[in-house]
């Protein structure tokens, strides 16, 4: 087994000496972006997929996600000095009122397992708030989770706001959460609609790549 198959195997089974791996294919001389797309990214891609078909769960996830994080964190510097970038930015948060983060962080690893950065907002994220990550940072989309009902109504100030600003043709939305349906997003003129963090994720790459 090649050391990308190694990496892989280590990040979706959670393993915490992934980062030994990872400076043992740099010490080898790989490029950090083989290391990055075929050790890391492979293993999340195939994290995603069982999770999409109910093969994995929850903490499964949060602890391969875990481990793809100590991986990152050694290859990072490389992949900076080699000029590997993201594919692209996404704003991340809870909307106001509803202080929920575990589906938010479960999207969060997602998007990052894609090679997305992400500027996570946290909870309780003002419509404005989401506007001045737009501003501020560049993102090509905004996400908007919520897990209330009685907050759900803050996706669709965020559009609002954004078409009032004259942004809405320049970012895409996307929504999601346990009372979100695809009809309510397109009710409150957002893009995009995922029932999972897995989907999600698969969604925000061919986004950012225009695919």
């Amino acid at each position: 087994m090649n050391i990308c198959m190694q990496i892989s195997e280590a990040v979706q089974k959670g393993k915490k000496d992934v980062n030994v791996l990872v400076q043992q294919a740099l010490d080898e001389g790989l490029s950090p972006k083989t290391i990055l797309d075929e050790g890391l990214l492979a293993a999340m891609d195939i994290i995603g997929e069982k999770f999409k078909n109910n093969e994995i769960y929850v903490p499964e996830m949060l602890i391969a996600a875990r481990a793809m994080g100590i991986g990152t964190a050694v290859l990072k510097p490389h992949l900076t000095e080699a000029g590997v970038g993201s594919i692209g930015k996404v704003a991340l948060g809870t909307v106001k009122g509803d202080l929920h983060d575990i589906g938010k962080n479960l999207v969060r690893m997602m998007l990052e397992g894609k090679g997305i950065e992400v500027v996570d907002l946290g909870v309780d994220v003002s419509a404005e708030r989401f506007i001045e990550a737009y501003e501020n940072e560049g993102v090509g989309i905004i996400a908007c989770s919520a897990l209330l009902t009685t907050t759900m109504g803050e996706m669709k100030r965020v559009v609002d706001l954004l078409v009032e600003k004259g942004y809405r043709d320049k970012v895409k939305v996307m929504v999601g959460g346990a009372p979100i349906t695809d009809s309510y997003c397109k009710s409150i003129g957002a893009d995009y609609y995922t029932a999972d963090a897995a989907s999600a994720a698969d969604v925000a790459k061919k986004v950012l790549l225009g695919a």
